[in-house]
């Protein structure tokens, strides 16, 4: 039995008020599940309509389930392995604008369209000098949105209460501001009236987001399980954790027609949205990249085993307790929170996260996730954060290349590849070749953005730190910090 409205007797039918460009796991993990919710708790009484805004997708999937699929939830809660699903019910249909791009068209023509949500990867919002007001589509998803906004536009011979909310989620920063400027951009090109940009700008809001939730995606391998389980076939079926955070930049205005957080969900509203931004970025993500040399040398494959081991669950948390979270301005509880939050995270039992997945790019994610806060500990407490300057010592060696007697996958530009191999080979192992390996990785401006070695104490500690890890082992060279 497959599901659909048929088979799902619970089945409900909304006023169609999203327009949501993205039919992938994380939209419906995260926000398509947020609107149901509101569906149940709020009276929100509306409905998505799913774009599959390029050639290839899962609206047909989609289309054949009438909107509805299973959402699992699992992770810890409370301390507690839970593993919890519903079936989401709050999808009326998708369209592929490629094929129905009339059908895309007169969705603007609603009364009831209100919001638009997007994720269309980092490289969605992107300025195309090709796109054309008279393509059928245009090719890039801001030219889509352009021409759609303008439709609703005419339609309403320019009505300022049928402005739009627009919600992007892609993962950039200023995601809103940034989709704006490009359609303002594209509507003065293509010589839209003075009155339409007018609009743009007053009748409708540009929310920059923060969007957090791992989500796994379609759960292939449990599937024989998954169905036994519902007593149905769902082509549909997606995984994520419990945690989930939307920070949405944005006025009063949207908070009282969306009123997340009032339902229990754990939606932000802020008039800035960097200090989240940051907040992440510096918490989970530089404690990823911080965690991987040192767990990976030390002879650990996941980042559960990692948070949870005894020596590196240690030294993750004194870094990012003692380390990290001094440097960042939110209140302290709010922090220590969320940092509590983010090792639960971690040691999720459903989810096997492998360091070597996050390994990629490494140079490049410790310049913008983590050496912010090398530099501003040194400024707030004018002495090196330890731990992290390990971490970095660790990553030096981990780019050599080797775990024990087994090759490690590097992998990074063929740039950073062929520069480290060149800096590691000119070492024979000495203390003198050890801090000139560490001068000139920490020299290196192209990455950096300055030089590493006019920060006072941070070659020292690094330096001290890799003799450590190239004499003794990261076991051992831990135990000595």
């Amino acid at each position: 039995m497959q599901l659909n409205k048929s088979s799902y007797p619970a089945y409900k039918q909304f006023p169609e008020k999203v327009l949501q460009f993205g039919e992938g796991n994380f939209l419906r993990c995260f926000v398509d599940w947020m609107f149901n919710e509101l569906n149940k708790k709020a009276n929100f009484n509306g409905s998505v309509v799913v774009v599959q805004a390029i050639q290839q997708g899962m609206v047909d999937m989609l289309n054949e389930q009438d909107g509805l699929y299973t959402l699992y939830m699992r992770g810890l809660k409370n301390g507690q392995a839970e593993s919890t699903h519903e079936t989401i019910n709050v999808i009326s249909r998708g369209i592929k604008v490629y094929e129905q791009y009339a059908e895309y068209l007169k969705t603007a023509e609603n009364p009831d369209m209100r919001y638009v949500i997007s994720n269309t990867t980092e490289s969605g919002i992107a300025y195309d000098d090709t796109d054309l007001p008279t393509a059928t589509p245009p090719n890039s998803f801001p030219a889509k949105l352009a021409v759609w906004l303008k439709h609703r536009y005419d339609t309403f011979q320019g009505d300022s209460s049928k402005g739009m909310h627009i919600i992007p989620c892609e993962l950039i920063e200023k995601n809103a501001d940034n989709l704006k400027r490009i359609i303002l951009q594209l509507s003065e090109k293509w010589g839209y009236e003075a009155g339409f940009i007018a609009w743009l700008n007053t009748a409708c809001t540009w929310s920059n987001t923060l969007v957090d939730r791992i989500v796994p995606g379609y759960p292939r391998e449990r599937m024989p399980e998954i169905t036994a389980e519902l007593g149905y076939t769902d082509n549909q079926v997606v995984e994520g954790e419990h945690f989930h955070l939307w920070v949405i930049q944005a006025p009063e205005s949207l908070q009282k027609e969306l009123p997340f957080p009032s339902i229990g969900l754990d939606v932000k509203y802020v008039d800035d949205i960097t200090p989240y931004r940051t907040r992440k970025v510096r918490i989970l993500n530089g404690v990823h990249t911080t965690l991987v040399p040192v767990a990976y040398l030390y002879g650990i494959d996941t980042v559960r085993e990692s948070v949870e081991h005894p020596v590196v669950g240690k030294f993750i948390r004194a870094a990012t307790f003692d380390e990290i979270i001094p440097t960042l301005d939110l209140p302290k509880e709010e922090l220590d929170q969320f940092a509590a939050e983010v090792m639960d995270r971690f040691r999720n039992p459903y989810i096997k996260h492998l360091l070597m997945s996050i390994s990629l790019n490494s140079w490049s994610k410790f310049e913008t996730r983590v050496l912010p806060s090398v530099l501003e500990y040194k400024k707030r407490k004018g002495t090196i954060p330890q731990h992290l300057a390990f971490s970095l010592a660790a990553t030096i060696a981990f780019y050599k290349g080797k775990r024990g007697e087994e090759n490690i996958a590097l992998n990074d530009s063929p740039e950073i590849l062929e520069f480290t191999k060149n800096v590691w080979a000119k070492a024979d192992g000495s203390n003198e070749s050890l801090k000139a390996v560490v001068t000139e990785i920490l020299g290196y401006e192209k990455n950096w953005k300055l030089n590493l070695n006019t920060v006072e104490g941070l070659n020292e500690a690094v330096t001290k730190h890799l003799i450590n890890i190239e004499k003794h082992g990261v076991v051992k060279a831990i135990e000595m910090i």
